[in-house]
């Protein structure tokens, strides 16, 4: 007898639908994921706002480090493409912050 297939909804499905596309659960990869891209989403916002360039630029290096070695860790391709997402944000939050005055620009010297 031929059943309906029930699809669980909300985000819970989403996020294990796209980051364990491979039914396993990856507990420290999406972490990885997760702070790379709270991180670049922090870094590219805060861009916008050069006297912010201290926090700018250090969640951009952290989020840089953070998306590098998820890379190198990461077990899925959804994992794989969130985390370009959040190091490409990471980047351009990063650069704009280290030319707006850098990691210590004022609180040294």
């Amino acid at each position: 007898m031929t059943q309906a297939a029930r699809q669980p909804h909300g985000l819970r499905s989403l996020v294990s639908g796209v980051l364990n596309s491979d039914g396993k659960a990856h507990p420290v990869e999406n972490t990885f994921v997760a702070a790379t891209v709270v991180l670049g989403a922090l870094a590219f916002i805060t861009s916008a706002f050069t006297n912010l360039h201290l926090l700018t630029s250090w969640s951009g290096l952290v989020g840089i480090l953070t998306g590098a070695w998820g890379q190198f860790i990461s077990a899925t391709t959804g994992e794989r493409f969130l985390l370009i997402i959040g190091l490409g944000a990471s980047a351009i939050g990063f650069f704009l912050g280290m030319a707006h005055g850098g990691l210590f620009g004022g609180v040294i010297g």
